[in-house]
Formats: C-alpha cells, structure tokens, sequence
C-alpha cells in the first residue's frame, strides 16, 4: 500500500533531487493543464518581481498592525461576534466594527452594513443622502463607472438622482491622465454641492489614483470651494497603499466588503467612513429619518466581518502580486497593460487589452477554470443589469459576486479589454494567472516568445 500511494504522488514530476519541490510544482501545473512553456515563461517573470513583491510585503504588515491596533483600541471582545435580531437596539458588535473602521480611516464616523448590498450601493446611497433638489454633483474625473450612470442619470433610470432634479457635470481628465485643473475651476459653481472622486478606472483603460494624486485634486477644490463635499469611490483601493483617501482630505470614503476590506469572508456589505453629519445621513437614508445608525440588525454576519477586516491588508496583497504579476506576464507578450510592468499600484486591478473580442473571452474562460468553484462552467457574455452592453464575467467565489476572490471580467465592446482582479492567496492568484493565459495560448488569440 505504501508503495502505490508513493507512486501515485511522485507520478509525473520530473527531474526530482534537488530541485524536488520546485520540479514538484511544475508537475502539479502539468496536471492542471499548463504547459511546460508557459510555467517557463511565468518563472522567468516571476524571477524579476522580488524586490516589488519584498515591498508589497512591507506594506500589508504595516497595515496589519494599523487594523489590529484599531481593534484592541476599540476593546473588540467575543461579545463583538454576537449578532442580533429584529430592530437590532444596541448591537455591541456592530457599533464597534464602525468605531474600527472609523480608527483604521481616520474619520469621525462610519457606517458598515449588511443592508448595503453592494458597492453600487453604497456609492447610490452616500450620494442620494448627502444632496438635494437644485444640488449639482460634479466628478472632475471623467466618466464613473458604469453602474452608477443611472444612478446619476446620464443614462435615464426611475429613481435617478436626475429625477430629483439633481444635476450632474464631468471634466474629462487630459489625455496624459491627468487633472484639468482649469476645466475643474470652470465647472465648480454655486449649485456644486458634492465632488465624486473615483480612485479606481473602471472599464477604463485610464490610470488608477493615487492617494497622494486624490489628496492634490481635493485640495485644490477645497481651495475653490471649501464647503464642496468630497466624496471617494474607494472599491478596489483599500490597504493597496499605507493610507487612505480620508487621510488626505476626503470627507468621505465608500466602499464594498466583498472586495478588499471584506477580506474574502465577508459575504455581503459596504461601508461608508467619513464626517459624522456625511454618514448620520447616510444612515438615515438606509434605514429612516429618526432612526439612522440606532437600527439594523447584524444577524449572525459579525465573526466575518471582523475576521475579514482582519486579514483583508494581507488578502489585498496577494491579490495585488497577481495583478503586478499578470501586467508584467501579458506586457511581455505585446500586449498593453495598464498600469504597466513597473508603474506604482493604486489598486488591485489589472487592465489587459485585446482588441479582439476572442483574447477577453480565452482569458474569461482561463480564470473560470482556475477557480475552487464552477471551474466546469463556460463563462459566456450576457446583458448584465446596469451595464450599456453585454459584459463577460468569470468568477468562480464562494461569496457570489466577489471581487476579491480570483475574478476577471470585461464589455464585450472595442477595445475589448479585460479587468482581472482578486486572488484569496498569491499561489490561487499565480495559477489562475497561467491558466488563462494558457486558455488565449490555446485559443491562438496570443503567442509565446
């Protein structure tokens, strides 16, 4: 019996000895359906990326103790994991998971709930809160992502902030990605009540910002209009770098707990973390006038919360070294990134461009048969609520819909440009990586060096 057990797990690893276990690996990733050439090629990319991936490491520890120090300051106990029921009256634990987000964010307040279902959400709530009728919501950014557009109004939706007769202005950014500080300054007027900020690029092949970036754009406005309410769509950017849009001037920081602050275990929720009046009318919209943040039952959710808050700063960074990873692979093979092998990281998408609806699709399917869920499923474009044409989305999580869990998704428009993301460890990141790009290999959409 032992031998057969041993030769089954030795069966097909070549070139044991001393390189046992890395000749081990690449055994495993033959079985897995990645060729010898690839693994060649993802090794010799890999090899180059230490000192960056030394850094990232860096970072997440720092961040680590950022999170653990708001929770051991805000007396976290075992009580915390208890949920409530009903109207939930004095839920101990959910009072002090915004208190932690408060402390890691550094605002006055924050609102952190399973009743805010998604990112969209929580954006569509901060902002249908915090303006009125007459109101205008400028973004200095150029276009949001596509789901808030009918929030907005810009496409017409019942319910849109459009309907309520809240107008909406945008300034494109310079063709080098840049602010157009002068089109900014002629935008800004009496009726600006609220500045959207969007860090991340959406289905933009445009850079992501940068904290600091942010912190110049915001106080530029503030010295315009310093009563503008600033408002950072911050999905996809949390513990990426060591502070936050709220660190540099933000009056409010949004966000979704099924990407990077949730940490993978958070099954639903968003937060908003900023000015105490911002997020008391924030909650107000959510549950109602005169109750606000006194009701909302947290059902049994805390332990993930709290728990993916926890390991969310070192979740983000594997899933970070997959992004860097994944732009330095495709960028070798001709094709463009954004950002590039060795720009700085905002967030932790990445931008690979096909111009052929083919490469999306090959590179979809190869990061859906990588996943620990549905990897038998065929991922296939379909006309997604929210989105002006039909989107291709893999996604293989144990939380529906997570983005922090290996994820890639595109429009099925020119450029054809797929935005891959996520990764609950680097090794699930690095092989979902070469799994897709040995699906476009085999698909003839690339070719290897």
């Amino acid at each position: 019996m032992t031998e057969e057990k041993t030769e089954y797990r030795t069966e097909g690893y070549a070139n044991a000895g001393e390189n046992r276990k890395e000749a081990s690996i690449i055994g495993f990733y033959r079985t897995m359906g990645i060729s010898e050439e690839v693994c060649d090629l993802g090794s010799r990319v890999l090899s180059a990326l230490e000192d960056r991936f030394r850094k990232i490491d860096e970072t997440a520890e720092y961040n680590q103790m950022k999170v653990l120090k708001a929770m051991q300051d805000n007396r976290v106990s075992e009580a915390c994991l208890l949920g409530t029921t009903g109207y939930g009256y004095n839920d101990l634990g959910r009072d002090t998971l915004e208190a932690v987000y408060a402390s890691v964010f550094h605002t006055e307040d924050a609102l952190v709930r399973p009743q805010i279902t998604c990112g969209t959400h929580a954006l569509a709530l901060a902002l249908m809160s915090n303006l009125r009728p007459g109101d205008e919501l400028l973004s200095p950014v150029g276009k949001p992502y596509d789901t808030l557009e009918e929030v907005i109004g810009i496409r017409d939706s019942a319910g849109s902030l459009k309907e309520y007769g809240i107008s909406y202005r945008q300034v494109d950014l310079l063709s080098d990605g840049s602010f157009d500080y002068e089109g900014i300054r002629s935008a800004l007027n009496e009726k600006t009540k609220l500045v959207t900020i969007q860090r991340s690029k959406g289905y933009q092949t445009r850079p992501t910002l940068s904290v600091s970036a942010i912190g110049r754009l915001i106080s530029f406005i503030k010295g315009i209009r310093p009563d503008v309410i600033c408002m950072v769509d911050n999905c996809y950017g949390e513990f990426v770098e060591r502070i936050e849009p709220t660190d540099v001037g933000a009056d409010m920081c949004v966000g979704s707990l099924i990407k990077n602050p949730g940490g993978g275990l958070a099954p639903i929720g968003g937060y908003i973390a900023g000015r105490k009046d911002c997020v008391e009318n924030a909650a107000r919209r959510l549950t109602s006038p005169g109750l606000g943040k006194e009701v909302g039952a947290s059902l049994g959710i805390l332990p993930q919360f709290y728990q993916g808050f926890f390991l969310a700063p070192t979740v983000t960074a594997g899933a970070l070294k997959g992004a860097i990873f994944a732009a330095n692979l495709f960028e070798r093979l001709g094709l463009p990134v954004v950002p590039n092998g060795t720009e700085s990281r905002h967030d932790i998408i990445q931008a690979v461009t096909f111009n052929d609806p083919k490469g999306l699709i090959a590179f979809c399917e190869g990061i859906q048969a990588a996943a620990p869920v549905d990897s038998f499923v065929v991922p296939e474009p379909w006309d997604m609520p929210g989105y002006d044409s039909q989107v291709i989305m893999a996604a293989g999580a144990f939380v529906s819909g997570s983005s922090i869990e290996l994820s890639a998704d595109g429009p099925l428009k020119p450029p054809y440009a797929v935005y891959f993301q996520g990764g609950l460890t680097w090794p699930h990141a690095k092989f979902g990586i070469l799994k897709a790009l040995q699906r476009c290999v085999d698909a003839k959409t690339v070719k290897l060096p």
